[in-house]
């Protein structure tokens, strides 16, 4: 059985997408593309993708995950490409690995997100993270199953900071408005920090209340480096066992090989 790992987007107006329509849209095309999935066992049978960190719906994202298992061996770029063709625009499949180590999930340990606050000055962004920075703690609320819960917002929060609109290529919803960006490191923790969460926080620490509701994509997760400060490829690995596989198989043929 060969498992391939995909990275996916959710871009313009499909970020208000929620999981479960990508997950329909997502089986669509594996029909479509005619790819030999593995099945579940049972009365139900699906068929054998796994979704890691899903975004919430209505934030855009450039760095989705999941994988799957196959029946046959298939190319993952050859596949990445049928699969895409297949996917509305906007939930665009970008990379495909074979999967040669364990652990994807484990991988995920962090994630970088650009909120645009349409309508906030600059430098008022600055002052309210650089307020929510100096605290030590940072309590908000959110509603839980259980009802309101109360946590701390700040200790997830690996790095915030206001950047200058021309370094932010990647926005999900450019405008000709000014307004403040933020980049966000937050760690994956539990219970779960979230994009909203630190602008409760923004509102609590220095009355940060945008005047729309922020544009919030997630451009990058993976495994935190917590010398650098950075989120790495998670399918980093997987590349880089499969070089190594390949030399290894190229050494072994060569020593078999006659004089």
């Amino acid at each position: 059985m060969q498992r391939i790992r995909l990275r996916y987007t959710k871009r313009g107006r499909l970020r208000f997408t929620s999981h479960r329509d990508f997950q329909r849209a997502f089986e669509r095309a594996l029909r479509r593309a005619e790819v030999p999935m593995a099945y579940s066992a049972g009365f139900t049978p699906h068929p054998k993708v796994s979704y890691a960190n899903a975004a919430p719906t209505g934030t855009g994202s450039e760095a989705e995950y999941l994988e799957i298992a196959l029946t046959a061996e298939r190319d993952p770029d050859k596949l990445r490409e049928l699969l895409d063709e297949s996917m509305p625009v906007g939930l665009d499949i970008i990379d495909a690995v074979e999967a040669r180590t364990s652990g994807l999930a484990d991988r995920l340990t962090a994630s970088v997100w650009e909120l645009r606050l349409d309508g906030v000055a600059p430098e008022d962004a600055e002052r309210a993270v650089a307020a929510f920075n100096a605290a030590e703690t940072v309590e908000v609320q959110r509603m839980a199953k259980n009802g309101m819960r109360t946590f701390d917002a700040r200790s997830a929060v690996a790095s915030l900071e206001a950047i200058n609109e021309t370094l932010s290529p990647q926005a999900d919803r450019p405008t000709d408005q000014a307004c403040a960006i933020l980049r966000l490191v937050v760690r994956h923790v539990t219970p779960a920090v979230r994009p909203d969460d630190v602008l409760s926080g923004l509102r609590a620490v220095a009355d940060l209340a945008p005047p729309v509701a922020a544009a919030v994509t997630r451009l990058a997760q993976g495994l935190f480096d917590e010398e650098t400060g950075t989120v790495t490829d998670p399918l980093a690995p997987d590349r880089e066992a499969a070089v190594t596989g390949n030399h290894t198989v190229a050494e072994a043929a060569a020593a078999k090989a006659p004089a």
